[in-house]
């Protein structure tokens, strides 16, 4: 009871935080708010629970694209039902509010035990997937309360999680409730069994799937195309301040004929991009090249959506975050195109990128010289450009099968009806 209460207090300091970041002009707090707003209302005149209903919970964009593959799966094989998306986070709602994919798409509400009550009353979901993480103690209790299966996919456990330590009962009870915990690797596997935990089994990570995806898809962007020409590009995706200090000092210091850059920021509100402005002063940003602006050998882009498309460009892929403590960013966007990827120090955390690195798919960086080595052995060795591209392209290639090893087991169990 001491554990709940201090997670419910948690929870409210939390939300009480949030309301002092609307307040200080925070735009992402007041999309959380504001989005979370009537939500009961909102879900009550949309008609939901008179359809069977399956529900898919996502933290952000990363994870609503990791387990894209699965809903798009569920949606063609059971279209008698209807499919209700969450998100946590502003930065997954707000891109993603008219995904053709889902009937319903809302915020999830603040997890305190009367909306968990609610929204499950008013849902009535025949299934919940919760993407990677996400582990609300309040959403998860009702569901398994009311014997709705809910199943974890392309969890990724550490040993210095909570549910690992001394004090993490009430979390390690929410994985025991869980129906089943899809995995992506060997040591996740065996931390969850040094703790009980019987139902849960090796899948891979659909990421692998919904990058294989892209591959098939035919979205184009013209001005890029235009841009890059003949050129040799560098797109440097998903980039922190450090990442474009560095390309910035690599950019001015070193001769690169035929070569041109595009940076695509994590962050794009307007402070930042003026910031990025500032390291390339020769740079255009996108929506300005859209209105009319000449072209330039570098270009930043300024709005959200567009990354995994522009890799396909890339002549050589530069993945953001390898130089703060959270690590990189998603490096297998780039690498499904067979493209080779730099990426900073920071990276221990994603075994993706740990066996990439292994396999010599992926080329870490800890500053400008070695940056600088890679940079010319890319561009002047044809041999060691073809390997270090083959590499990464098969290794998305051969690390496939996630989402169907899960649409096996949901259809073994019959949690779900065929019509």
């Amino acid at each position: 009871m001491l554990a709940r209460a201090i997670y419910d207090t948690g929870i409210r300091l939390y939300r009480a935080g949030v309301g002092l970041a609307a307040m200080g002009g925070k735009k992402k707090a007041s999309l959380w708010l504001d989005g979370r707003q009537h939500w009961r209302s909102r879900m009550e005149q949309a008609g939901m629970g008179r359809h069977p209903l399956i529900w898919v919970h996502a933290a952000s964009l990363g994870e609503f694209e990791q387990g894209r593959p699965v809903l798009e799966a569920l949606r063609r094989q059971y279209p008698g039902y209807k499919i209700l998306l969450t998100f946590f986070s502003p930065s997954g709602y707000e891109v993603r509010k008219d995904y053709p994919g889902a009937d319903y798409i809302y915020y999830l509400p603040l997890d305190t035990r009367r909306n968990a009550r609610d929204f499950i009353s008013i849902a009535r979901p025949a299934l919940a997937l919760f993407i990677k993480y996400e582990f609300w103690y309040h959403f998860l209790t009702e569901l398994y309360t009311r014997k709705i299966p809910v199943l974890l996919v392309s969890g990724i456990f550490r040993e210095n999680q909570l549910f690992f330590k001394g004090y993490g009962g009430m979390f390690r009870r929410l994985l025991q409730q869980l129906t089943h915990i899809f995995v992506q690797n060997e040591s996740s596997l065996r931390l969850l069994q040094g703790i009980g935990i019987r139902t849960a089994s090796i899948s891979g990570d659909t990421r692998f799937d919904r990058v294989a995806a892209l591959l098939k898809e035919q979205a184009a962007l013209p001005l890029v195309a235009q841009l890059a020409g003949n050129s040799h590009l560098l797109v440097a995706g998903s980039t922190w301040p450090e990442d474009e200090q560095l390309l910035a000092s690599w950019w001015r210091q070193t001769t690169r004929p035929g070569m041109k850059m595009i940076i695509a920021p994590h962050e794009i509100h307007e402070s930042h991009i003026r910031q990025v402005q500032a390291l390339f002063p020769e740079a255009v940003t996108y929506s300005a090249l859209k209105a009319g602006a000449p072209p330039a050998d570098v270009l930043i882009i300024d709005n959200i959506g567009m990354l995994t498309t522009l890799y396909r460009y890339a002549y050589v892929a530069y993945v953001g975050g390898g130089f703060g403590k959270d690590g990189i960013h998603n490096l297998l966007e780039p690498a499904v195109y067979s493209k080779p990827v730099i990426i900073g120090p920071e990276y221990s955390k994603y075994f993706e990128a740990v066996e990439l690195v292994a396999l010599k798919g992926a080329l870490v960086v800890s500053g400008l010289t070695n940056l600088e080595d890679y940079m010319q052995r890319l561009l002047n060795e044809p041999a060691f450009y073809e390997e270090t591209a083959s590499i990464a392209g098969n290794y998305v290639k051969d690390n496939k099968g996630a989402t169907e090893k899960i649409l096996q087991y949901i259809q073994e169990n019959r949690f779900l009806n065929r019509e």
